[in-house]
């Protein structure tokens, strides 16, 4: 569905034609351009809007279908720009994707949104509230979406580093008493840094494109050259994001990899007092079972102190083999 149509005069909102066609020409002649926003739309829906602006089927195809890696795309009449904006859910402290899809063309932008992690509509007060912004063009309307995108990439990557230490703090209890759940929280951590991750690592060639460095830094059309500057910034902080994704992925593995330490080492400490009490029950169960033996010439067996003797060495015997094994750290 569409969500916003708007043309952009000079950096300002104005009424414009209901009909999409009429309304690019008169943002054409005005100097202008058309800023129309859907979302999730249907085949049907999108088809007028592909009409009128004359977008790419390949783009189209990945506009409908969403599912979509982030990435730049350079057609004839357009640009085609994805992007995956995340949204931390603190109740569940799970990471969730969405989609932005940006065309760019000479006089106008057509955003298509799916998925409820988009701040489209604060971007679009944003700039209407900066006509000096807004007057650049389309350009500046995909630099204000590429901004608020990666910027709440520094949040999110904030929720998740508490989250982080919350499970660090669990593993390393003094007590070493953690609950029985720590590695499937530990492991559903980890999931979501890896979530995290398929937005933000696919993004980087695309900013870099559009700052003018890297491999790729020519020119991009349909964005002001003037723009590059701004588009390094957002870039400086998707580089920053990228930098605590790698921090969290391999503190998290750590932080794995120290719980099964602990447990392997709980696990050693129960097998050796499991041993250690096997020991102590082996003195008596040996010498119980010498006298059970029905041999008729056993000289033990017809002495007055035999019992309270055999008693005696029993409780001597378990007396020093638990002391020997307190000593050692095994009871």
């Amino acid at each position: 569905m569409i969500v916003d149509c708007a043309v952009y005069r000079h950096g300002h909102r104005t009424e414009g034609p209901e009909d999409l066609s009429d309304a690019l020409d008169a943002a054409r002649a005005a100097g202008g351009f058309v800023w129309i926003g859907l979302h999730e739309p249907s085949e049907r829906e999108f088809e007028l809007v592909t009409h009128e602006f004359g977008l790419h089927p390949l783009a189209i195809e990945d506009a409908l279908k969403a599912h979509q890696r982030p990435k730049l795309e350079v057609y004839d009449d357009s640009l085609f720009m994805v992007l995956k904006p995340v949204v931390y859910e603190p109740e569940s402290d799970t990471v969730s994707a969405g989609e932005v899809m940006v065309f760019v063309g000479d006089a106008f932008v057509v955003t298509v949104r799916h998925g409820e992690g988009a701040p489209l509509a604060a971007v679009r007060r944003r700039l209407e509230e900066e006509p000096e912004m807004l007057g650049k063009g389309p350009t500046s309307v995909l630099y204000a979406i590429s901004d608020a995108v990666v910027d709440h990439y520094l949040d999110v990557a904030t929720e998740l580093q508490t989250d982080l230490e919350e499970l660090e703090a669990e593993v390393f209890q003094p007590d070493g008493a953690g609950s029985r759940n720590t590695a499937s929280r530990i492991y559903t951590f980890k999931r979501q840094v890896l979530e995290f991750r398929r937005a933000t690592g696919p993004l980087v060639p695309p900013l870099t494109r559009l700052a003018g460095t890297g491999q790729f830094g020519g020119g991009v059309p349909f964005v002001d050259d003037k723009a590059r500057p701004f588009f390094r910034d957002v870039n400086d902080h998707l580089a920053r994001v990228n930098e605590s994704v790698e921090s969290l992925d391999r503190l998290v593995s750590d932080i794995l990899n120290a719980h099964l330490a602990q447990m392997s080492v709980r696990q050693n400490d129960d097998m050796r007092k499991i041993s250690a009490w096997a020991a102590m029950a082996a003195i008596p169960t040996m010498i119980a079972g010498i006298y059970g033996m029905n041999f008729d010439h056993m000289p033990e067996l017809h002495w007055l102190w035999s019992y309270p003797v055999v008693i005696v060495v029993m409780a001597v015997l378990e007396v020093l083999l638990y002391r020997q094994f307190k000593r050692r750290g095994w009871l």
